[in-house]
């Protein structure tokens, strides 16, 4: 078999080499996630920069588009005017050429009010309608409207498919409509500023990024740092639309055979991302992690001799110590005594094997004191908070009602058999100091009597079971009618008695007398055997009897009472009075088993008025009684 101190250097090599490991990876992950996160925060710094490029390019865009379109408008609203002026200029196609020249315009068209290009610096043109194509039938809303002006987006023309800007106004007199075209070279030029393709060319600071723009919904890759993936499907490629809608955060994907980190964002109508190999994002990893695992095994070693050398001193060769001394106390030697304070652990250890010796030495006290206390057939326990187990006598188990199961488990664990002895203290019997009663189903009680020194416990187990059975015979002989189970006359006072200290909290109730009828032709009939069992009956109904709480007993002979009490309604209570009534002229009783009898009785009630004038209530129902029989007896002889 090993030795403790094998087994601990065998057990701190091992512990030292798993969180040395564990450390590494420890660290390595860390190190990824860093430069993950580091890739990542950089890939949004760069796309967050693009997009703000983009949207101020768009807002350039719309304020030149808007510029450039006023412009436009001013110069035809100004040839106009000059047409207007001098209206021979209309069919002159060399005056119109040196106005268009004049006024750095492209095209001058004319049309009449029907919509007819009339004149204009193009002849080839005339006789072209607002109906002759889609281009020119943007301006047919102004055969409608002379008051309308349009100025058309940037659209190619119809002869050459030319991008131009034309724009159309009438003439004050509304006599024709002008229309000129001009070539918007600067909008051209900010448009192709504004491609992804040329944005995406700004940004190539690290050649080894590569920058994608990527139609959110074709997946077609519409603007690249490469110029060639331009127009192909990012699959093609090694990137899917399912990763860059739901991993915004970045994932890795081999890309055009690299494996890479890609980070992407939604701009617009478009996905902008930033991909870089792995190699070089975790370039700076392996040498990292060879310095950290050289560290680590140094400071392993280390700690491996500091632990071991420690443990040797504090632990190993105290536990020796204390071995040596419980060997010569399990001899008998009960005069040895143990200290070592070398740590809090064995100095506690000390104390708790010389106050388990103390105990020892204490026995025989202790057993004189029980032996002084009581002749009975006694148990005995003691534990206390140092020790785990409870040392008990053969005769507990049977005193508390343990079989050899239960007894194990609470002599083994002090705690579990205190929460036991606690159990059975929350189950005092009344007017029996130190008498408890054992929870379970067969009745079993115990007297307990403890003496307490500090967190150390001596007690002693009584088994009274017999005594209070006895005297809860007597209660029961003294409080109740031994035929019908009710109580007596005696038991009915003291319950009365009990009830009546607080008569408001009764609520709504009443005192009944009931007298059973008919009593004596039944003895005299079928048997007082008979007449007993009717007795029974009659008591079964009464003790049953009522929705709420009730109380009923045996005055003696053929009387009972009933007591009801804490109804929430008058309704209720009169209900219930009326049940009863209808029960005492509506009922039969079942003696014998071809003998079926009415069961009869008369009753009287006093309501209860939140006093406790218990003879007035008893008078007042007593006479209702004896009316209600008189009432009864006339009925009967009608």
């Amino acid at each position: 078999m090993k030795t403790l101190k094998q087994i601990i250097r065998k057990s701190i090599l091992i512990i030292t080499t798993i969180l040395s490991a564990l450390l590494l990876i420890s660290i390595v992950g860390i190190q990824i996630f860093n430069e993950q996160n580091r890739t990542y925060e950089n890939a949004s710094r760069t796309l967050t920069q693009m997009e703000h490029l983009l949207a101020e390019n768009q807002t350039d865009m719309a304020e030149t588009v808007h510029s450039y379109a006023q412009t436009c408008l001013l110069h035809a609203e100004s040839i106009a005017y000059i047409l207007e002026k001098d209206p021979s200029l209309i069919n002159n196609t060399e005056e119109l050429k040196k106005i268009a020249s004049f006024t750095e315009v492209d095209d001058i068209h004319i049309f009449d009010q029907s919509g007819t290009l009339i004149a204009g610096t193009v002849p080839s043109s005339y006789g072209l309608t607002f109906d002759s194509g889609e281009q020119i039938s943007y301006f047919k809303p102004m055969l409608k409207d002379k008051n309308l002006s349009l100025v058309q987006p940037i659209t190619p023309n119809t002869a050459e498919a030319k991008q131009m800007q034309y724009t159309a106004v009438w003439s004050k007199d509304g006599s024709f409509i002008l229309q000129i075209a001009m070539e918007p070279d600067s909008i051209i030029k900010l448009t192709e500023e504004n491609e992804l393709s040329h944005i995406l060319s700004l940004f190539r600071v690290n050649p080894e990024a590569g920058y994608y723009a990527v139609d959110t919904e074709s997946g077609e890759i519409v603007g690249s740092t490469s110029t060639e993936l331009t127009g192909k499907h990012i699959e093609e490629i090694g990137l899917s639309m399912a990763q860059i809608q739901t991993d915004p955060d970045g994932f890795h994907a081999e890309v055009e055979g690299v494996h890479s980190f890609c980070v992407f964002k939604e701009i617009g109508d478009t996905y902008i991302g930033r991909v870089i190999s792995s190699a070089i994002m975790y370039q700076r990893i392996p040498n990292f992690t060879i310095s950290i695992a050289s560290y680590l095994i140094i400071l392993a070693v280390i700690l491996y001799h500091i632990i071991v050398r420690y443990m040797k001193r504090y632990v190993t060769d105290s536990i020796d110590t204390v071995n040596e001394k419980l060997t010569l106390i399990a001899k008998g030697d009960l005069d040895e005594t143990i200290d070592i304070q070398n740590s809090a652990e064995f100095s506690a250890l000390s104390s708790y094997i010389n106050e388990m010796v103390k105990t020892l030495l204490d026995n025989n006290k202790k057993m004189s004191y029980v032996l002084s206390r009581t002749d009975l057939y006694i148990g005995v326990y003691e534990h206390n908070a140092h020790m785990d187990r409870v040392r008990f006598t053969e005769y507990i188990p049977q005193i508390l009602g343990l079989n050899e199961t239960e007894a194990d488990a609470l002599s083994s664990d002090h705690h579990r058999f205190r929460a036991f002895i606690e159990t059975i203290r929350r189950h005092p019997v009344p007017d029996e100091p130190n008498i408890f009663r054992i929870p379970g189903e067969v009745e079993k009680y115990v007297r307990l009597e403890e003496i307490t020194e500090d967190d150390a416990f001596f007690g002693v187990c009584i088994d009274e079971t017999e005594d209070i059975l006895k005297r809860q015979k007597i209660e029961v002989e003294r409080d109740y009618d031994l035929l019908t189970g009710l109580y007596n006359r005696r038991g009915l006072d003291r319950q009365l008695s009990i009830l009546f200290q607080h008569p408001e909290k009764l609520g709504l109730g009443a005192l009944i007398m009931i007298d059973a009828d008919g009593l004596k032709q039944i003895n005299d009939t079928y048997g007082h055997e008979n007449g007993d069992l009717y007795l029974i009956k009659i008591s079964e109904v009464i003790d049953k009897f009522g929705l709420r709480s009730n109380l009923s007993a045996r005055q003696g002979g053929d009387e009972f009472v009933l007591l009801l009490y804490d109804y929430d309604s008058e309704d209720e209570l009169q209900n219930t009075l009326r049940t009863l009534k209808y029960i005492q002229t509506h009922s039969t009783v079942r003696l014998g088993e071809d003998l079926n009898v009415p069961l009869r009785f008369s009753l009287g009630y006093a309501l209860l008025d939140g006093t406790a004038d218990t003879q007035r209530l008893f008078k007042e129902a007593d006479e209702r009684m004896y009316a209600n029989k008189r009432e009864r007896k006339q009925q009967n002889n009608a």
